[in-house]
């Protein structure tokens, strides 16, 4: 079921527009310091824990700013300081300092403090369902008497928000006119120097990049059947509406067997703001779950996968860096255009063959994987796209990143040489 929709997330914004002018009143009268804070709306990690990595290896000051217990407990284990966001610590915290980095919004650090800071905006994927001021969904208020207007105020408040933004990487120059279109920026704030969060795909040689995967898997999910290939199935959210793709009992049965005779487990990703009904109904040793409530940042785990099923995941553009083959299922794609839209048409990413029911999406992998020719394929497409999308791929893009806030007028940290 989903957890969170845009219009019920803008009615709470408006709601909170005295405390967010309150918040700037006392942004103009605190000083702002050196210190780096970090947040990410996914947990401890993302481009966010890349970043802070670097940025506390060049000796900054740096803290994170926690929205659970759970991410409080992560941060501790990686040896990083962490304050929670909300409260007077949270909101003293990102008064203070001199760099904001997020990954989903404002919110990922106090929302009421972030005024006159240099806000890094790490973004969580390259667009490829519409985003930001590109999507109707964006503004959604409930229906209430003056929703129009309160839609333009919404509208509004976004871009003021986005304005703020100082540095935010871009994987690409196609996703960079995404990102400026979603944003609503221009100048040189939109950077290519590609995603902090996808070097973990690129660093280190494929096995290594393998074997650090599958020891987090096992670690995430418990040990899988000796020689057993994975398949991840991440579907995106629906903007607080159901899932079409929430397979029915006889379709869990069906999914369950055709992993069977392809000796294959199949790892669920559902999306962390819409996550639940894909638990299967008979018990089985086939199917994990891996939403975020047990691994935070999947980004790390992909290169110990073998296979991606999506519909509208930015995660389709990602794995092509390993030449990982993707199958799309994808039931509402017509009316997922029409009501959020995509840049480009889906049928640029998807083919002309992606699946609208678990029926025809196990024909396509059952097929991927007992025939290497058709896996062989598959991989190189995923390549392909991805190399249309991803212009660096050394595993360079966070320190390019870094480089480009300290371009823009952040100093080196104090004693460095």
């Amino acid at each position: 079921m989903a957890s969170f929709s845009f219009g019920s997330g803008n009615a709470a914004k408006l709601l909170r527009i005295p405390l967010y002018a309150a918040g700037r009143l006392g942004t103009l009268l605190v000083p702002r310091g050196s210190r780096w804070v970090f947040g990410c709306g996914a947990g401890i990690g993302d481009g966010a824990l890349a970043l802070q990595r670097l940025a506390a290896g060049e000796g900054h000051d740096t803290i994170w700013l926690t929205a659970s217990e759970r991410e409080a407990r992560d941060a501790a284990a990686l040896g990083i300081r962490s304050v929670p966001k909300s409260g007077l610590r949270g909101w003293w915290a990102t008064a203070r300092a001199g760099v904001v980095v997020v990954t989903h919004g404002l919110g990922d650090v106090n929302r009421y403090a972030n005024a006159g800071a240099f806000i890094v905006q790490l973004w969580h994927g390259i667009p490829l369902k519409r985003i930001g001021l590109d999507s109707p969904a964006t503004t959604q208020v409930p229906a209430v008497p003056g929703a129009a207007l309160l839609r333009r105020l919404i509208g509004l408040l976004y871009r003021g928000a986005a304005q703020r933004i100082r540095v935010l990487p871009a994987a690409s120059h196609r996703s960079r006119g995404r990102l400026e279109s979603a944003f609503g920026l221009g100048g040189d704030r939109v950077v290519v120097t590609g995603e902090p969060r996808v070097d973990v795909l690129s660093a280190g040689s494929a096995e290594e990049r393998r074997a650090a995967a599958s020891a987090l898997l096992e670690r995430t999910v418990g040990s899988l059947p000796p020689g057993a290939r994975t398949v991840l199935y991440a579907p995106t959210w629906r903007d607080g509406a159901p899932d079409p793709a929430v397979p029915s009992a006889a379709q869990w049965v069906r999914i369950v067997r055709v992993l069977e005779e392809h000796d294959a487990v199949l790892l669920v990703r559902s999306h962390p703001l819409g996550e639940g009904g894909y638990a299967p109904p008979i018990p089985t040793r086939r199917v994990r779950m891996l939403g975020s409530a047990v691994l935070p940042d999947v980004t790390p785990a992909l290169p110990a996968v073998d296979a991606l099923v999506t519909d509208y995941s930015s995660m389709a553009y990602d794995v092509g860096l390993l030449a990982m083959p993707v199958l799309f299922l994808a039931p509402d794609a017509e009316e997922y255009a029409r009501v959020r839209g995509f840049y480009g048409r889906f049928e640029e990413v998807a083919g002309a063959d992606a699946a609208e029911t678990w029926e025809r999406l196990l024909e396509q992998l059952s097929t991927l994987l007992r025939d290497d020719d058709t896996f062989a394929e598959r991989a190189a497409r995923s390549a392909a796209l991805s190399a249309e999308m991803h212009a660096h791929r050394d595993g360079g893009n966070t320190r390019r990143v870094y480089e480009a806030i300290r371009s823009r007028g952040i100093p080196a940290p104090k004693g460095a040489a």
